[in-house]
């Protein structure tokens, strides 16, 4: 009974923070967005001072949505395939070592990652930019012609580093779960282990794989200060990944927020209103697909 209620009110108090942090950010950006003389929701530019503010938030969350699915598209197959690796293939000495260190690598803070994105894969990237623009220019994605540096795909790379690490411990995890009757009943039918693994680990942990990669989504839409080193903070909404630009609403906040006055803060803080219903969008998203799934497979039991 203790317990019960001790669980009970644990709950409860995640909800009232939710719920305080909503009250505050709504009183705090009601006044800026009042005295926007812009669509706060359709306007690309960021003014803020002088008589007549000019604010919105269409560049800054169409760069938090962009760099966030190009870094999920770049390290959740490699996630998987890592923690396939290490769940079925690896040796159990090389997989506990390796495990170990891919921990260490989720808790490395992100301005370091930023910091090792802007000095050490400023160049590389500005020279793999120059190759996919040469190769494959006629694509507008990479159709800039330059400089380039900081943009959208050297802020995805990094943010895809940062990722990989939570994608790849979880889904291991749910591999390493799969009960062992149905792998031995898969190989006993004559499959190969990659058939195995095809039929009845990767099915067994969708669910897990789902929650994993969303867990990385909302790292990535979170992101600050390793975004705010390696984009180039351009107000833009267009798909170019190459040229300098890029910009989310973390990293303008991050940028931004020592400098604003106090209707800047606001504005500010109004913009991390909309990332706040982003990531809750998302989390209900993925518990729901989880919910379904779950459903699913157990009604199929």
């Amino acid at each position: 009974m203790l317990f019960r209620g001790t669980a009970t009110a644990a709950g409860s108090m995640v909800l009232v923070i939710i719920a305080a942090i909503a009250i505050f950010l709504l009183v705090k950006a009601i006044p800026a967005i009042n005295k926007d003389t812009e669509n706060f929701l359709t306007y690309k530019d960021w003014f803020t001072d002088g008589d007549q503010p000019k604010f919105g938030i269409a560049a800054t969350a169409f760069g938090t949505v962009l760099t966030a699915a190009l870094a999920l598209l770049m390290a959740v197959p490699v996630a998987l395939g890592i923690a396939l690796c290490l769940s079925h293939y690896a040796h159990r000495r090389v997989a506990t070592a390796l495990s170990f260190i891919i921990d260490l690598l989720a808790a490395v803070p992100s301005v370091v990652f930023g910091l090792w994105g802007r000095d050490y894969f400023y160049e590389p990237i500005a020279n793999f930019s120059k190759w996919l623009h040469d190769v494959a220019g006629w694509l507008p994605i990479f159709g800039s012609n330059g400089p380039y540096g900081k943009s959208v795909l050297l802020g995805s790379v990094v943010l895809a580093i940062m990722v990989l690490p939570i994608v790849t411990s979880l889904s291991r995890e749910v591999f390493l779960q799969t009960p062992p009757e149905n792998q031995e009943a898969a190989l006993a039918l004559g499959s190969t282990k990659w058939e195995m693994i095809r039929t009845a680990v990767i099915p067994y942990g969708r669910a897990g794989i789902i929650a994993s990669v969303m867990l990385g989504l909302g790292r990535a839409l979170g992101e600050t200060i390793a975004l705010a080193l390696t984009l180039g903070s351009v107000f833009a909404v267009n798909f170019d990944l190459l040229g300098p630009g890029g910009v989310t609403i973390a990293s303008n906040i991050a940028s931004r927020f020592g400098e604003a006055n106090e209707f800047g803060r606001s504005a500010l803080i109004a913009s991390g209103l909309v990332l706040f219903a982003i990531t809750l969008v998302v989390n209900m998203a993925a518990r729901a697909i989880v919910y379904r799934r779950r459903e699913f497979v157990g009604g199929s039991a």
